[in-house]
C-alpha cells in the first residue's frame, strides 16, 4: 500500500479517497462440497407455506426469512440445490446470495493521513471545524438553520460499516437502542483495521448528515436529527451479502426511519456479468454469473427498495464513481442507485477551493456516474484529481496549512473520535438525506418519498443545460430554498 503521512500529533484527522468498488469475497454455488447461501425469492412477495419443510427435504436449511418482501434466506452444500429449489411451487427463482464488496474499506494509493498535535483551529463558528465544510455552504445549509430548521424529530437510517458511537460529534444524535448489525459476529460498531487510523466511511456519512452542534468538531446538515446506524458491511473487508442489505433496509422501514442513506454501490450488467473492478467501460476484467442472476438480484433488491418507498420511507443512494455514462450503457445498472423508488446522487466539486475561496463549488467531479436517466440529483462529493495542481502549493484554513488539492475533499467524522476528508458519492448522498430530513422536518416530521422529491426537484438549484442534466440530474440540492 502506498501512501504519504504527515504526523505532528495526537488529535487525527485523516484525509482518504471513499472509493466504491465490487470484488468477490464469497465463491459461488458451483464450489462442490461447500455449504453456500442462496436467496429463494418469491413469485408474488408471499413466501409459500410449508417453505421449510420443502427446503428440508432438499437437503438445505432455510437461515433466515423477510417475510415483508417474500425472500428467503437458505444454506444448502447440495450442487443440485439451486435448481432443485426452483421448483417449489410459488417460487420465482433462486439465485446465490453473493457477498461482494459495496465500499473500500481502506482507500490505497490516493491518501494521505494528516495528524495534528494542540487546540483546535480557530474558526468563526463554534464547532472549531466548520470552516473546512466548504459542501454546507454550497447547499446553503447555514441560510436555512437561519430559518430554525435542523432535522428535529427525523429519524435517519445509515446502512453502511458501523460507527464510533462514542465520538463526541456523533453521539448526541445517535439512538443507541435501535443500532443493529446483520454483519455476523460485528456489532454496529466500527471496527478500526488499522489501530489509530481514524479512517470510517460509516463514521463519515454519519457526520455529514447529523453531527451534533455543541461547539466541537463539524456539525451535520441536519444537526438535530437522530440517527440509527444500521449495519450491512463488514467493517474489515467492505463486503456484504445481498441478503444483509434488504434485511437492513426492511428494518430501518420498521422502526419508522424517514430516511435511509446508502453510500455503497456495485455494478452489474443484464447480460449476465459481474463488474468486478467497477469499471463499465472496461468489460474484460467482469466475471460472469449469468443473466438470470443478474435480473433476480436487481428484483430482489427492487423489492426491498419498493417496500421502503409504500411504507413511506425515502431512500438516497450514491450514483458510484465509476465515471459511467448511464444514457449510452444500457447493459451497465449500478445499485442500489439504479433500483426503483431510490434518488440516485452524483458528486460535485470545486477546484483549489482553498487558493481562493471564490472557486465554483458545483464542478461535476470527474469520476461521478452520470446520465439524465440515472442521476436525479447532485450534491458536494469532493475531488481527488489533484495532479492538475501545483504540488508544492500549500494553502490554510481554519488554522490548518495543507497542499490545497487536501481541501476540496469532503471533511466529516471518523473513528476513534476523530475526522478526515473523504471524496466521492458516498459524501454526496448525505448531503441529500441531510436535506431531506430538513424537509420532512419542516413538513411536520412525517412525509411519503414522493413529497420529498418532489420538493428536492422544486428547490434544487437548476446547473448545466436547462431541465434535468447528465451531471446534476433536476440539480444541485439547496438546503436553504427546501425549507422555504
Amino acid at each position: 500500500m502506498n501512501q504519504k503521512k504527515l504526523f505532528f500529533g495526537l488529535t487525527s484527522i485523516l484525509m482518504a479517497v471513499a472509493f466504491i468498488m465490487v470484488s468477490l469475497f464469497s465463491t459461488s454455488a458451483a464450489d462442490e462440497g461447500a455449504t453456500n447461501s442462496y436467496l429463494i425469492i418469491s413469485q408474488a412477495n408471499k413466501l409459500p407455506k410449508g417453505l421449510a419443510k420443502k427446503v428440508t427435504a432438499l437437503n438445505g436449511l432455510i437461515t433466515n426469512t423477510i417475510p415483508e418482501i417474500g425472500i428467503a434466506v437458505a444454506s444448502s452444500s447440495d450442487e443440485n440445490f439451486l435448481f432443485n429449489a426452483s421448483t417449489i411451487p410459488g417460487i420465482r427463482s433462486v439465485v446465490p446470495n453473493i457477498e461482494v464488496r459495496w465500499i473500500d474499506p481502506r482507500p490505497d494509493d490516493d491518501q494521505m493521513a494528516v495528524r495534528d498535535y494542540g487546540n483546535p483551529p480557530i474558526s468563526g463558528d463554534d464547532d472549531f471545524y466548520f470552516d473546512l465544510q466548504w459542501g454546507h455552504d454550497a447547499v446553503d445549509a447555514p441560510e436555512a438553520w437561519d430559518t430554525g430548521e435542523r432535522g428535529g424529530g427525523v429519524r435517519v437510517a445509515v446502512l453502511d460499516d458501523g460507527i464510533d458511537s462514542d465520538h463526541p460529534d456523533l453521539a448526541p444524535n445517535l439512538n443507541l437502542g435501535l443500532c443493529t448489525s446483520y454483519v455476523p459476529g460485528e456489532t454496529f460498531e466500527y471496527i478500526e483495521n488499522y489501530p489509530g487510523d481514524p479512517f470510517s466511511h460509516g463514521c463519515h456519512t454519519s457526520g455529514t448528515i447529523a453531527a451534533a452542534d455543541n461547539a466541537y468538531g463539524t456539525i451535520g446538515i441536519a444537526p438535530e436529527v437522530e440517527l440509527v446506524m444500521v449495519k450491512v458491511l463488514s467493517s474489515l473487508t467492505g463486503s456484504g451479502s445481498f441478503s444483509w442489505i434488504m434485511e437492513g433496509i426492511v428494518y430501518a422501514v420498521d422502526i419508522d426511519a424517514d430516511i435511509i442513506n446508502m453510500s455503497i454501490g456495485l455494478g452489474l450488467r443484464r447480460s449476465g456479468y459481474w463488474d468486478y473492478f467497477n469499471t463499465p467501460n472496461d468489460k474484460s476484467d467482469d466475471i460472469y454469473i449469468g443473466a438470470r442472476s443478474v435480473v433476480e438480484l436487481a428484483v430482489a433488491l427492487g423489492r426491498a427498495t419498493t417496500y421502503a418507498y409504500h411504507q413511506g420511507t425515502t431512500i438516497i443512494a450514491s450514483a458510484g464513481n465509476a465515471a459511467g455514462d448511464g444514457d449510452h450503457d444500457a447493459d451497465w445498472i449500478h445499485l442500489p442507485s439504479d433500483s426503483p423508488h431510490v434518488l440516485s446522487i452524483s458528486a460535485t466539486a470545486p477546484f483549489c477551493w482553498a487558493c481562493s475561496f471564490t472557486a465554483n463549488l458545483d464542478e461535476p467531479a470527474h469520476y461521478t456516474n452520470f446520465g439524465q436517466s440515472v442521476i436525479d440529483f447532485a450534491a458536494p462529493g469532493g475531488d481527488w484529481d489533484y495532479f492538475y495542481y501545483n504540488p508544492s502549493a500549500s494553502c490554510t484554513v481554519a488554522g490548518i496549512n495543507r497542499p490545497c488539492y487536501v481541501f476540496d475533499y469532503v471533511f466529516s467524522t471518523g473513528s476513534a473520535g476523530a475526522w478526515y476528508w473523504g471524496s466521492g458519492t458516498s459524501m454526496a448522498a448525505p448531503h441529500v438525506a441531510g436535506i431531506a430530513a430538513l424537509i420532512i422536518g419542516v413538513n411536520g416530521g412525517d412525509m411519503h418519498p414522493a413529497g420529498v422529491r418532489a420538493i428536492l426537484r422544486q428547490s434544487a438549484d437548476d446547473l448545466g443545460k436547462p431541465g434535468k442534466d447528465d451531471f446534476y440530474g433536476h440539480g444541485r440540492v439547496n438546503a436553504y430554498r427546501a425549507v422555504n
